[in-house]
């Protein structure tokens, strides 16, 4: 049997939290920046927030694009500056391996706003099936490595926002890092 973990043993765990620096890029020339730099790295954690619908039938793109390395994540506000080539460049470029989870969900929320071929990805709910776990979440497979829960109250806030919380800066740096740490634990 696959090891799995209960939504109460994850409430007794201490919180997680990304201590790292955040940047949010909010303009092209900061964009080509944050590129530059992450295009140097080697593997980046990745994840994308969107903002939540709550009628049927309406759907939002992708409103940000995180991506992580050990003590910086960067925080694309695509909703404000669009895809510039550079940050599409980083997205197709299959030397930087790009980590996330559930990573055909993702594709498809950002193929309602821009078409590209994204390579250098790799989708951690593959590669947690070789370890034995079950539980295909990102606060489940956190907590049964680490021991520590990843809080999702931020989950369902605007992320279209014109300017965007604290809270929902570290939330977001967060499961982008948190997709990086357990990659590295599992296969590196």
């Amino acid at each position: 049997m696959g090891r799995t973990i209960t939504k109460e043993a994850i409430a007794a765990y201490p919180a997680e939290a990304f201590n790292g620096r955040i940047v949010e890029v909010r303009t092209t020339d900061a964009c080509e920046e944050a590129v530059t730099f992450l295009s140097g790295c080697n593997m980046l954690g990745f994840d994308t927030e969107t903002r939540p619908t709550f009628k049927k039938g309406n759907v939002h793109g992708v409103s940000l694009i995180q991506l992580s390395t050990n003590d910086s994540c960067y925080l694309f506000r695509v909703n404000i500056i669009g895809f510039p080539p550079s940050l599409l460049r980083l997205l197709s470029n299959p030397e930087v391996l790009k980590i996330g989870l559930s990573l055909r969900d993702d594709f498809h929320s950002l193929s309602r706003r821009i078409q590209f071929t994204p390579q250098g990805f790799i989708d951690l709910q593959t590669i947690v099936k070789n370890y034995d776990i079950e539980d295909m979440s990102l606060q489940k497979i956190y907590a049964l490595l680490f021991r520590k829960k990843i809080s999702k109250n931020q989950q369902l806030t605007n992320w279209d926002a014109d300017a965007l919380t604290e809270p929902q800066k570290r939330y977001a740096a967060l499961d982008a890092w948190a997709c990086l740490k357990i990659y590295k634990e599992l296969c590196c």
